[in-house]
């Protein structure tokens, strides 16, 4: 069964000179990244998971994922299945049992729970033609991290999304 593109999350970044976070994700095995603006508060949620940092108090998200657990469920996968006006839609697919639980979430918010229960990513091929950059892979990250810099100066944030 096919859920669409798989995808790898590289991390949290900061466009600048705007210093709006941009979630960033790659095609598992690909050369298309997909750069989705999010929330300050959700790119410190995916930091904070990326890097194993554990808060005193549960954030949102560690809660969710909390909930979920206490509830017999599994945080399966997310999938970013649309792109509408410059706007990500996303379903959190959880399971319990042989029930699978298919929740409408933003993608920031789903990815920060994805990021705490190593649950799988896949975007729609629809949403990797229209909002994917290709950037080709070599041996030289810093080329690469120019590259995607080069990218980001031609860009606005309206040209992706009116909230995540």
């Amino acid at each position: 069964m096919s859920y669409g593109i798989p995808l790898e999350l590289v991390g949290v970044r900061i466009e600048l000179p705007t210093n709006q976070p941009i979630v960033l994700l790659r095609e598992t095995g690909g050369v298309r990244y997909l750069p989705i603006w999010i929330g300050a508060t959700e790119a410190t949620a995916i930091a904070f998971a990326l890097e194993g940092v554990e808060p005193q108090r549960p954030l949102t998200h560690d809660l969710l994922r909390d909930v979920s657990a206490g509830l017999g469920a599994t945080v399966d996968r997310v999938v970013v299945n649309d792109l509408r006006e410059g706007i990500y839609y996303a379903d959190l697919v959880m399971t319990r049992g042989e029930e699978e639980i298919v929740i409408s979430a933003r993608p920031s918010d789903a990815i920060a729970l994805a990021a705490r229960t190593d649950a799988s990513l896949f975007a729609s091929e629809q949403v990797l033609e229209e909002a994917g950059v290709e950037i080709k892979e070599d041996d030289d990250e810093e080329a690469e991290v120019e590259r995607f810099r080069e990218f980001l100066d031609t860009v606005q944030p309206e040209d992706f999304t009116g909230g995540s």
